[in-house]
């Protein structure tokens, strides 16, 4: 296949890896759950025993994040996953219904497609390889061009540890040469059942366009609002902890501060205090221009990168040891850049009057490209947890870290790596995704009503019949039976 052009060598590479692993997987859908359970183990154990290679090889071919931070994504996505998966029933009945006489039984959903992005292209690789392993489905990989190797590298350890432990083999594939070509042909070809896609818009649009089941997500331009009863130091904290992870390659992380006028001067000296350093409306500007590419799109070269390399970029000089570059906006839109999605460490800061004004600011933010993902608010006052719960997001991140919370690492939602946007960010599900968004669902039911007359209930025996039976009174049976005779005697006469 040497002499063929790449293009065609990528796309018969793809055919092959998608009939092999759809072979697989009809195999693997004959599994039970302790032979599943004993595969997802050995996953976990080869991830974790491989989490800082891995780490280390993605950094290096991509430029983006932080060795010590991926490290702790490779773990999170298998070892603090598989704790929180490993009770799912996921295989044969799942539900008896011993009143409604209805049985539930999991199917797999069949052969996935993963979409993997370059900014957690490891981490997303073990998680959606064990997620498709435990719902019983088959996975092939398409990477991020940027990132191929260590992507390639996650795949082929997974799939290793899998069939190790009684997996059939090419159950988790990869493509080795990626194009545009080959995540086409692997979106439309017959073998592949679904799509579980993270990463740019483009290509989230794509996979929602390519006529079968997908489960996609979209950016996440989070404000972060900090209340005038929130711990100013404790916010900041959990900022700061959250832009700087990986250095904001999470989509969850937070993308612009928000607070009122009379807490102003405290929190940007607290910002300060932590690492933060507040640029001029000028540093501001040369920033943006390196910050975006085409408009408003990232550009790779400052995707996840620290603030030193940014500002030596932009040739702006800051303090020595400053973590996070804070830019005043006035305004969302094109004419104030930094009220976009930036995937680095970089945040947009607004002043408001009240949290009125807040709560209206972060309308607007949300839907400059962020609607449906995340929000994140600081304060002690539940009823402003509520009103701000009334924001087109579908996470609503409570005195936490936006990245940690958002992937539930420090919250109590499912850990994941693709967080669903709902259908106001033109995702098919608001979740985070999990094994049982992997799965169909048959239904046994028995027949508990009597049809075999096609007698049609009246209203009335309809009301008695859903009464408790304690409150049905003499009389109100005797009307039913009444009624019933009159039903009869009609019959009779036609």
């Amino acid at each position: 296949m040497d002499n063929f052009d790449y293009d065609l060598q990528s796309v018969q590479e793809t055919r092959n890896l998608a009939r092999q692993a759809k072979l697989a997987q009809t195999q693997l859908a004959k599994f039970n759950s302790e032979q599943i359970d004993k595969i997802i183990r050995n996953m976990v154990k080869v991830a974790g025993e491989n989490a800082a290679s891995l780490a280390k090889l993605a950094v290096e071919e991509t430029g983006f994040g932080k060795v010590e931070d991926k490290i702790f994504k490779n773990n999170f996505a298998s070892a603090e996953l598989y704790e929180f998966i490993k009770p799912m029933q996921t295989i044969g009945i799942i539900k008896d219904d011993k009143v409604n006489r209805i049985i539930e039984i999991a199917e797999p959903v069949g052969l996935l497609m993963g979409i993997i992005p370059s900014t957690n292209p490891t981490s997303t690789a073990i998680y959606k390889s064990i997620i498709a392993i435990k719902s019983r489905n088959g996975i092939v990989f398409s990477p991020h061009p940027a990132a191929v190797k260590c992507t390639l590298q996650a795949a082929r350890l997974m799939n290793d540890a899998a069939v190790a432990a009684g997996a059939p083999a090419n159950i988790i594939g990869c493509i080795s040469k990626p194009s545009k070509d080959s995540t086409n042909e692997l979106m439309k070809c017959d073998e592949v059942a679904m799509i579980i896609a993270t990463g740019g818009s483009a290509m989230v649009k794509a996979a929602y366009s390519a006529g079968k089941p997908a489960l996609g997500v979209g950016p996440g331009n989070v404000p972060a609002y900090i209340e005038k009863t929130a711990d100013i130091p404790k916010a900041v904290k959990n900022i700061m902890a959250s832009k700087t992870f990986d250095n904001g390659t999470i989509c969850a992380s937070e993308q612009s501060v928000i607070v009122e006028e009379c807490m102003r001067d405290q929190v940007m000296e607290e910002f300060r205090r932590q690492g933060g350093y507040f640029m001029t409306p000028a540093e501001t500007n040369l920033v943006a221009a390196k910050l975006f590419v085409g408009g408003f799109a990232m550009s790779g070269k400052m995707v996840g990168r620290s603030a030193a390399v940014i500002s030596d970029s932009a040739g702006i000089a800051i303090p020595p040891g400053t973590k996070v570059l804070l830019g005043e906006q006035q305004g969302v839109g094109k004419e104030y850049p930094l009220s976009y999605e930036k995937l680095t460490t970089v945040l947009a800061f607004y002043t408001v009057k009240d949290w009125q004004e807040a709560c209206e600011l972060c309308i607007k933010l949300l839907n400059n490209g962020g609607v449906g993902h995340s929000l994140s608010i600081h304060t002690e006052n539940h009823e402003m947890v509520m009103k701000f719960a009334e924001k087109p997001v579908f996470r609503i991140l409570v005195n936490t870290p936006s990245t940690h919370g958002g992937v539930g690492a420090s919250t109590g939602l499912s850990p994941s790596f693709t967080l669903g946007c709902g259908t106001w960010g033109g995702s098919a599900t608001s979740d985070n995704v999990t094994p049982l968004h992997l799965i169909n669902i048959k239904r046994v039911a028995y027949g508990i009503k009597d049809f075999s007359e096609n007698t049609t209930p009246s209203y009335s025996s309809c009301v008695a019949q859903s009464a408790s039976p304690s409150a049905i009174s003499d009389d109100q049976i005797m009307n039913v039976v009444n009624e019933v005779i009159l039903l009869l005697k009609k019959r009779g006469d036609n």
